[in-house]
């Protein structure tokens, strides 16, 4: 089923605010990490939006999540205040680790015979 206009609208939205939050926050920090808003995707409803994040250094990821996960409400609470007047419900979020670069990775490095896969 393809997103609607309204859809998408909201996602970018969020991506958008989020990755301008992530990036304050990252740039505050005593570490160096980099949080990315790979993707958005919304509900037909509305109702629930599921955010992908990429983290670097890979280190840091399980960290990063936990704290993201832990205030999931005030991250809500900040979408609220910057979506309120175009939205009647604000989605509920969450928050997934997107792997892919990683997986794009080991499957070049596989194929380049460097990984655990021998070469027949």
């Amino acid at each position: 089923m393809n997103e609607s206009n309204r859809q998408k609208k909201v996602a970018q939205i969020i991506q958008e605010d989020f990755a301008e939050l992530f990036r304050k926050q990252a740039s505050e920090s005593k570490h160096s990490f980099l949080v990315t808003v790979s993707d958005v995707k919304v509900t037909a409803d509305l109702s629930i939006a599921k955010i992908y994040l990429s983290i670097f250094p890979a280190e840091f990821r399980k960290d990063i999540m936990k704290e993201i996960l832990v205030n999931k409400a005030h991250y809500r609470n900040f979408i609220g205040q910057k979506m309120g007047k175009q939205v009647r419900i604000i989605p509920e979020l969450n928050f997934y680790l997107d792997t892919t670069l990683d997986d794009v990775e080991k499957i070049e490095k596989e194929l380049r015979g460097e990984g655990d896969n021998p070469i027949l």
